[in-house]
């Protein structure tokens, strides 16, 4: 009580609701969000309403157990498919500037066991990330050529987005590909958000909607101070369809994976994500093949196993 500020009257009722659920005709189930994992002990919240469950005898039970809330299912999609600036898919720690060559980022990141017959399924990194390397380039990853190893980016610093806007506020960016996001509205200090993205060449916009980011450089008054005149930024928008207008998987905010047929086509001249970037991807890998240019083997030699090459199934 002291801790929280709850009143001690209400915490003490709140326990004995959660003590009445230890029974045989009664189940509880407790969600958190943010609230509670946004705390140095945030593991140690939810492992304790774990026991607490366990104890009651609300784990495996129908409508029982512990369910994270997130935000938004495009958060839990972007964790479990890492598209992270620091991640590969599947969790694989990105390489970087100091990793030189492939034996030298292996051996950073494949932990040794620390006494004998230990647990350390770590140890495998090395097969996640051939696995994934070959998934990406076929056959044209080999041990030869260290699985593609040089084709991959190697990180210089930090490429998050607050260290992206930094980076396009000090016109240090040309251009912005921004799919599905709205940075105008979800990243903090607007005017310094709206100052960089009127220092790029290019924006390209991907999205159903129009979003603020979309017309940062329209005029709004005290809502968005802009002056057009001023702004040099060329602005693509490429429409997308939404959610309902699309068949594929699709993660919940409870982490539940589902498969969703698509209610409706989209209108005009909107086309899916995966549309849209097959054929972005097709068109710059003619573009290399014919003028050439600096490292074209990543996008030239990108496995593309799919039947209508511009329209991939998801």
């Amino acid at each position: 009580s002291k801790v929280s500020g709850t009143p001690k009257d209400q915490f003490l009722k709140v326990c004995e609701y959660i003590g009445e659920t230890a029974a045989p005709n009664k189940t509880m189930t407790i969600l958190y969000a943010l609230g509670w994992t946004q705390h140095s002990v945030g593991s140690q919240n939810i492992r304790t309403m774990a026991m607490i469950q366990v104890l009651l005898g609300n784990m495996g039970m129908a409508g029982g157990g512990i369910n994270a809330l997130r935000g938004h299912a495009n958060v839990q999609g972007i964790t479990d498919q890492c598209l992270y600036s620091d991640n590969l898919p599947g969790y694989i720690a990105a390489p970087t500037d100091a990793d030189a060559d492939r034996k030298t980022y292996l051996e950073k990141r494949t932990p040794k066991a620390l006494r004998p017959n230990q647990m350390n399924f770590p140890q495998n990194f090395p097969k996640w990330f051939t696995s994934l390397q070959k998934a990406w380039y076929g056959n044209a990853a080999t041990e030869q050529n260290d699985f593609a190893y040089d084709w991959l980016p190697k990180r210089d610093g930090a490429y998050d987005v607050l260290a992206l806007f930094e980076r396009m506020h000090q016109g240090k960016m040309n251009g912005f590909f921004c799919q599905g996001f709205n940075p105008l509205a979800a990243v903090s200090n607007k005017k310094k958000v709206g100052d960089a993205l009127g220092k790029l060449k290019y924006l390209v916009i991907m999205d159903p909607l129009v979003t603020d980011t979309s017309e940062f450089w329209k005029p709004h008054g005290e809502f968005n101070e802009a002056d057009p005149s001023k702004i040099q930024t060329e602005v693509f928008r490429l429409p997308a369809t939404l959610f309902a207008e699309d068949t594929g998987s699709f993660t919940n905010s409870g982490r539940v994976v589902q498969w969703r047929w698509k209610a409706a086509d989209g209108p005009g001249e909107t086309r899916g994500d995966i549309e849209i970037m097959a054929g972005l991807f097709l068109k710059l890998k003619e573009m290399y093949a014919k003028d050439g240019g600096k490292l074209p083997e990543p996008i030239l030699n990108l496995t593309w196993p799919h039947r209508i090459a511009a329209k991939p199934a998801p």
